[in-house]
């Protein structure tokens, strides 16, 4: 423990923000860093708990508690704060391949589930996890490590998101040769194409792919598997393969009018700006633009959220976002809500601050529904038509969503983002190899075994679990990993 009374000598801090105003200028990065001294001292407030709770990593009801890839917290807590640097990063690594990605975009239920925080405000873990990853970077002291010897065994992974990354990475730390194959013209899956750069810098991502590579993991891009290349080919061709492609498929919004022009699924319009920005800046015009249009997002996630965020940059006229869930309580429900369960309490997301600054007030629409999309003469939107609901248990017991009459309502819109999940992988690959699908389509594996139906092959990631968080992505594709060495080799060195 760093000190015994940490907690309650110090207030969480956590680093500042760029103004919001000025933020929305650029494409940059929005957090600030903390100086080492402030570092150390939120270090302090860890009490090393006997039973540590931000460890667990367990689904619990309404989400996440505690870390899924089990980080030592408390360990690189007291080393930061007694100022051992580079020991907090060798504890770091231990359980988390990218902390420069989980620091800048997990939503942190480890700090939901500290004990500090069923007494006051939780150990700022985040913001300690980046600190630690960046001046492992700034020193020099993460360096490609490639593996010794070599087994002579041949993995594909298919798919460079986190899963993928993080699954390439454990099996070339035991000596496989591995090849990652991805569709798109960068690696990074998720990291690279739909996390905008302002909550991760895409430099940040190609450092970390430049690093693998030295360590000599191979990456293919531009090349489909199940289009470019014969699923079964793979399956031919290597020793093991592992299917880390993600849950990509978009929830159909079918309602009136949703085939109009303007009306975008949320992934097209993020990627679309991402990938113009990286290409050229913008300057080549291959984006869905916002500018100076009247924005509804039709979802209140991450996804939405990135999308508000992505609108007010491009300079759209407007922007709201409609979500079906009620407005969250400013403090934590005890009895609904309890400890160690992730927090459900009413928060500013940045993007949702960025609208505030820009418009004066919180972009959000809460119980709220979207009944039918409304164009001009020419097929595109004009407006979008909406009705209040209520959730109510019907007569089987059944929680449903109820229209409240008298709160119809009429939004102007000339471009509408449907961010409402998605219902899976896409199928193509699936068909093609005969894996069995649980029923909700996704590959059916085993957690904590990864393997498939059909020999060789084995999934992780969403693909396997469904739309979930970057972390759960790297914990499944380290958990694969060691299966798939288990496999190969008859035992395993990874953990």
């Amino acid at each position: 423990m760093s000190t015994p009374t940490g907690f309650m000598e110090y207030k969480r801090q956590l680093p500042a923000d760029r103004e919001p105003a000025e933020r929305i200028k650029d494409w940059e990065e929005f957090h600030k860093h903390m100086a080492e001294e402030e570092l150390r001292t939120q270090g302090a407030r860890c009490m090393d708990c006997g039973t540590p709770y931000c460890h667990t990593g367990i689904d619990m009801i309404g989400g996440t508690s505690g870390c899924p890839v089990h980080n030592l917290i408390p360990e690189w807590n007291n080393l930061v704060y007694r100022g051992l640097w580079r020991e907090a990063l060798e504890r770091l690594h231990k359980t988390n391949n990218f902390p420069e990605f989980t620091g800048r975009v997990c939503p942190a239920p480890c700090e939901g589930s500290c004990t500090v925080g069923l007494i006051g405000q939780p150990v700022t873990i985040k913001t300690i996890e980046e600190a630690i990853i960046e001046k492992g970077f700034e020193e020099g002291w993460v360096v490609p490590q490639p593996p010794e010897k070599r087994t002579g065994k041949r993995v594909a992974v298919v798919g460079s998101g986190p899963a993928g990354l993080a699954t390439a990475a454990q099996l070339n730390k035991a000596g496989h040769t591995v090849t990652v194959y991805e569709r798109s013209d960068r690696v990074g899956g998720l990291l690279m194409y739909g996390i905008p750069t302002m909550k991760l810098d895409k430099k940040v991502v190609q450092r970390r792919v430049d690093l693998l590579e030295a360590e000599g993991v191979q990456f293919i891009t531009n090349t489909e598997i199940g289009k470019d290349i014969p699923a079964q080919q793979l399956v031919d061709d290597y020793d093991a393969v592992v299917l880390c492609g993600g849950a990509t498929k978009p929830r159909e919004f079918n309602i009136e009018g949703s085939d109009l022009k303007g009306v975008h699924y949320a992934m097209d319009f993020l990627n679309s700006s991402i990938k113009s920005y990286l290409d050229s800046n913008l300057e080549d015009g291959n984006y869905m633009s916002a500018q100076d249009k009247d924005v509804i997002v039709i979802g209140g996630g991450d996804t939405g959220s990135d999308c508000v965020a992505t609108s007010l940059r491009h300079g759209c006229r407007t922007i709201t976002q409609f979500g079906t869930h009620t407005q969250a309580p400013m403090e934590r429900d005890r009895i609904n809500n309890p400890w160690p369960q992730f927090p459900n309490v009413y928060t500013l997301d940045y993007a949702q601050e960025e609208a505030k600054a820009l418009f004066g007030q919180d972009p959000r629409e809460f119980s709220i529904m979207t009944t039918k999309f409304v164009g001009d003469e020419e097929g595109n939107l004009k407006e979008l038509h909406t009705v209040q609901i209520e959730r109510i248990v019907d007569e089987t017991g059944r929680k449903i969503y109820q229209p409240i009459p008298g709160t119809e309502r009429v939004f102007p819109a000339q471009m509408a983002m449907i961010a409402i999940g998605f219902d899976g992988p896409e199928q193509t690959l699936v068909e093609q190899l005969g894996l069995a699908t649980d029923r909700r389509t996704n590959v059916k594996a085993r957690y904590g075994k990864y393997n498939t139906n059909v020999d060789k092959v084995f999934a992780a990631g969403d693909m396997r679990r469904g739309q979930s968080l970057v972390v759960w992505a790297i914990n499944e594709g380290r958990e694969a990993a060691r299966e798939v060495d288990k496999y190969l080799m008859g035992a395993t060195v990874l953990v």
